[in-house]
């Protein structure tokens, strides 16, 4: 699956929020950051859970269960408790529409 999935409007999202979308099965948060978009999965490498409800400290996502720190644009661990990274996901911007898309199933 390689097509583009339309997210939101590009106006849509203040610089440091995001929103979650489904895409394949696959909870996906994208993120607005300097005016910029950027794509996670939103699990935590760590214990599985949510991490888009955490705080947003520069271009990182802090997980509101321990505190392990992932890097939003690309997706890699930045601190304990976690050691692995979270998938990234290719992101853009199309007619002031945001799109994202899932290159697993290339």
């Amino acid at each position: 699956m390689s097509d583009w999935i339309d997210v939101t409007a590009e106006n849509a999202l203040a610089n440091g929020e995001n929103i979650v979308i489904d895409i394949n099965g696959v909870d996906v948060a994208i993120f607005k950051i300097a005016g910029r978009f950027f794509a996670i999965e939103d699990t935590c490498s760590h214990d599985g859970a949510e991490i888009a409800s955490g705080q947003v400290d520069g271009d990182e996502i802090i997980c509101p269960r321990h505190g392990a720190r992932f890097c939003i644009k690309t997706g890699r661990v930045k601190s304990a408790p976690a050691y692995e990274d979270v998938d990234c996901f290719p992101v853009q911007v199309v007619n002031g529409r945001v799109q994202v898309r899932d290159n697993h199933w290339q």
